[in-house]
């Protein structure tokens, strides 16, 4: 069994959200509202620290949104257990804002596709922009992100978790490395 190795402590967690907090504001224009929305479950409360840190920086109140993708998922056929639901709630007209989709890991981009379909069904951002906490790579849809605050190589077998308070008791960022097959001998 791997253990954690340990990416970002708090301090290190908490500085990565500042400084993607001031980017999100790059290129946004007055007349275009932004709008944070965090994709259930981590990334809400992502979403609430980017909206406190801009609001800190002079960006005024920011009103922030959660989406829950369960429905929204390809492989939904494939899932053993009934899906619980956590909803969605969007308190603002999506119509005409600047959208900022908000996620913990992005990995092979099947989440954030699932979370821009069930952002559109709710009316036409004029854009939708993407900022997760970690990118590990591994793509299997042309999904990139717009705002990144940690850019992490991993093995496509690894775990990447990002432990956020409220959700966590401790805030930090861990890789679990893939198990090495040890049943296997070299010949």
């Amino acid at each position: 069994m791997s253990e954690d190795v340990r990416v970002c402590d708090a301090g290190e967690t908490g500085r990565l959200i500042q400084a993607m907090a001031g980017r999100i504001w790059d290129g946004a224009t007055p007349e275009t509202p932004v709008r944070l929305v965090g994709v259930r479950s981590r990334g809400v409360p992502l979403a609430q620290r980017l909206a406190a840190e801009a609001a800190a920086k002079g960006h005024g109140p920011i009103v922030v949104g959660a989406v829950d993708i369960t429905l929204y998922r390809d492989d939904l056929d494939q899932v053993r257990r009934w899906p619980v639901l956590h909803g969605t709630e969007i308190p603002f007209d999506v119509d005409g804002a600047d959208v900022v989709l908000v996620d913990d890991v992005l990995f092979t981009g099947r989440t954030i596709r699932a979370a821009i379909n069930a952002v559109c069904d709710l009316g036409r951002p004029s854009r939708i922009r993407l900022a997760v906490l970690v990118d590990r790579g591994g793509r299997e849809l042309p999904i990139q992100p717009d705002v990144v605050g940690l850019k992490l190589e991993t093995d496509l077998r690894d775990r990447v978790q990002v432990r956020l308070r409220p959700v966590d008791p401790v805030e930090e960022i861990v890789r679990t490395p893939a198990a090495s097959p040890s049943h296997l001998s070299p010949s």
